[in-house]
Parts: C-alpha cells; sequence; structure tokens
C-alpha cells in the first residue's frame, strides 16, 4: 500500500491580490519558482507519488501545470475541480475514496512554504498509534492560529482555533497525516473546515509533531515578499 497526498490548492487568495487575479496563489512564483514547485519538493524527498490537487480558481492554469509535471512521470498528479469551494473539510469529504488501498494520507495546504521533512513527519505518525498526526510550528502571533496543547508524549490535549487567551505557541501548520480510518471518519464529520469542524473531534486520539525548520503561510504581500527575500538566502529562520 502507498501513502496518498491531498494538496489543498483551491483558495481565492484575496489577500494577495492583484498577484491573484490572473495567477492561482499556488502558481504564484517565489525565487523564479511556483509555490506549489517547493511542495513537489518536499514530496520527492519523501518519496510521495500520488498526489490530488483540488482545483478552483482560475482551474486551466493549475491542469497546465499538472499535466507539465505528468508528463515527467516522476508523480502521479489528479485533479479534484471544485465549481464552488467546498472548504478543507469539505474537500476531504469529497475525496473520500483517497484512503481506499492507502496506508496513510497526507493532508497538505498549498498556501504554505515550508522545508519541513514530511518522511520523518509519517514515521512519527507510524510509531505512535494514533489516528492523527498534526504538523505543529512555534508561532509569535497564536491568536491568530489553531493552537494545539499536548502532554509529555505529545498527544494533543487541547485545540482551539484562534484563542483568545493561547495556552501555548504551537500553531496549526496545515499538514496532516491520517490513518485511513481516521480519514474517512474526516470526511464522514461532512464539516466545512478542518480546524474548527474536524480536529477538536480527534483530541485525546491525535498527536503533534514540532517543526522547528522554516515554515511560512504565504497568505499576504508582506508574507509573500518575506518569503521570496528568505528563499534567495536559502530559507530563513523566520516563520509566520
Amino acid at each position: 500500500m502507498t501513502t496518498r497526498v491531498l494538496l489543498l490548492a483551491g483558495g481565492l487568495g484575496t489577500r494577495l491580490r492583484p498577484l491573484t487575479d490572473r495567477l492561482p496563489k499556488p502558481l504564484i512564483p517565489i525565487a523564479g519558482r511556483p509555490l506549489l514547485d517547493y511542495w513537489l519538493d518536499r514530496f520527492r524527498a519523501a518519496g510521495l507519488e500520488e498526489i490530488r490537487i483540488n482545483n478552483h480558481h482560475l482551474p486551466e492554469l493549475i491542469r497546465e501545470y499538472i499535466e507539465e509535471v505528468n508528463r515527467g512521470g516522476e508523480f502521479r498528479i489528479t485533479e479534484a475541480y471544485e465549481p464552488e469551494l467546498l472548504g478543507s473539510a469539505g474537500t476531504v469529504t469529497a475525496n473520500r475514496d483517497l484512503a481506499d488501498g492507502a496506508s496513510a494520507v497526507v493532508i497538505v495546504y498549498a498556501d504554505n512554504l515550508s522545508d519541513v521533512d514530511l518522511g520523518a513527519l509519517i514515521d512519527y505518525h507510524r510509531g505512535h498509534g494514533d489516528a492523527l498526526t498534526m504538523m505543529l510550528f512555534r508561532t509569535d502571533y497564536p491568536e491568530k492560529c489553531g493552537i494545539a496543547s499536548m502532554d509529555a508524549e505529545g498527544r494533543v490535549l487541547r485545540f482551539e482555533e484562534k484563542p483568545k487567551q493561547p495556552e501555548s505557541d504551537l500553531a496549526n501548520a496545515g499538514v496532516y497525516v491520517a490513518t485511513p480510518g481516521a480519514y474517512r471518519e474526516m470526511a464522514d464529520i461532512g464539516g466545512f473546515d478542518i480546524g474548527f469542524d474536524v480536529l477538536p473531534r480527534f483530541v485525546g486520539r491525535m498527536r503533534g509533531w514540532v517543526w522547528n525548520g522554516y515554515h511560512r503561510d504565504i497568505g499576504t504581500m508582506v508574507s509573500l515578499e518575506a518569503a521570496r527575500d528568505e528563499v534567495r538566502d536559502g530559507f530563513g529562520a523566520g516563520s509566520a
């Protein structure tokens, strides 16, 4: 059995207008390469080849990208077109079949730039036996993020989106590894947003995995320009 990837890439990227009026956010260039290229680097390093990308905004451009990558023969990328955005949890629901015959499913928000070692994350997930693993990073702005509190074994005891009084600085990084059963459970919840609708259901039976390397949300022009500088400098230490 294989590990599959669901790459969430369908958002409108409204905070990056006017760039996203003509380019989908995942194709915005950073140091001369589209953001999706950097995720393919991460998948390649982890030996992940089967990828499904959800698609909505300026879909033909994403399709052209998928076709070009598939011609290289290294990845097998399929598209999940959404005429109307389903939300992160809704996309899992619409792609429930990804768990069929898989050993695990990795869910990735494409609008982050990261040098995460996905192979190490997957190995950690396989070693602890719980249903779900959530990648975490340390943030200076916990009130703007989904925040997790863990016990000494890394089990998530509390999770809250954008808490008014954060209990920790460990933020949801938008990368998850799910067992096939957990992925199907996520799909069957029928929610809209993973952070709000799904993750609270897994408190007590999911682990957090902290990445201390580079991780940045490419959500604003300020963050995008910072990422471009950091990539030119070799992925700097700062993260959003």
